[in-house]
């Protein structure tokens, strides 16, 4: 049993109400939503909000009716973590235990419905406690990450001895990319936040990595999702 969820609030500072805003003809999470209801292996899917419209939306789509989300988890303050734990609790409830918790971030539309197949596969290979979507890093704190020092002074940010000259000499490092996540459930339960237990990378090219967080990302992912439909139109 894979529970596939997304979780959104209704306010957003970055972009108003971006979670619901229209791009390249149909709401934002609705690019993630129906990736989740159209997936073969996903075999119920529920969103976790605050937001009456945005829920009513999704349930009149097929989602779970768990109702909205309790208003400690719906805070500026509310981590990923504690809304992650009530949406599957609340499934369960519903349909009986789950064996994978996948979960898709509907500010990050640009993932490809392979994504979804590959972290699934990854995480049914290895079975760790959490697949999660990385990125290679476009800075790397070995070679061009600075910090100053309590007199202003820059450093690297992590000095290796005799220091490091080019990027590619430079120790492998990669983003968290907020996308696609695949989490043992029983991880989910017992832990308190996202490493505690075996994390493993699940690496996604950059440009299917853009995250909406501000008007500029808005406007990268819009022009990046028309790009792809004239290419998928043009076959």
């Amino acid at each position: 049993m894979i529970l596939g969820h997304i979780g959104v609030r209704k306010g957003s500072k970055g972009v108003p109400r971006k979670n619901f805003k229209p791009i390249c003809g149909k709401p934002l999470i609705d690019w993630s939503l129906e990736q989740l209801l159209e997936h073969p292996q996903v075999d119920a899917v529920v969103v976790s909000t605050d937001d009456q419209e945005i829920y009513e939306h999704a349930v009149a789509k097929g989602t779970l009716a768990i109702g909205l989300r309790p208003d400690h988890l719906a805070t500026d303050a509310a981590g990923k973590w504690g809304v992650w734990q009530h949406a599957l609790e609340a499934s369960e409830a519903l349909i009986g235990k789950v064996d994978a918790f996948l979960d898709l971030d509907a500010t990050s539309p640009l993932r490809l419905p392979s994504d979804i197949t590959d972290a699934l596969a990854l995480y049914q290979a290895e079975y760790p406690d959490m697949v999660m979507s990385c990125c290679e890093a476009r800075k790397n704190p070995y070679f061009n990450l600075v910090e100053p020092d309590e007199t202003g002074a820059l450093h690297v940010s992590k000095p290796l001895p005799g220091g490091v000259v080019a990027r590619q000499a430079a120790p492998t490092v990669y983003e968290h990319a907020a996308s696609t996540y695949v989490v043992k459930p029983d991880y989910l339960k017992t832990a308190k936040s996202l490493y505690e237990g075996r994390v493993i990378p699940y690496l996604m090219d950059a440009d299917r990595c853009v995250d909406i967080d501000s008007p500029f990302d808005f406007k990268l992912v819009e022009f990046l999702l028309n790009d792809r439909l004239k290419e998928a139109s043009n076959g």
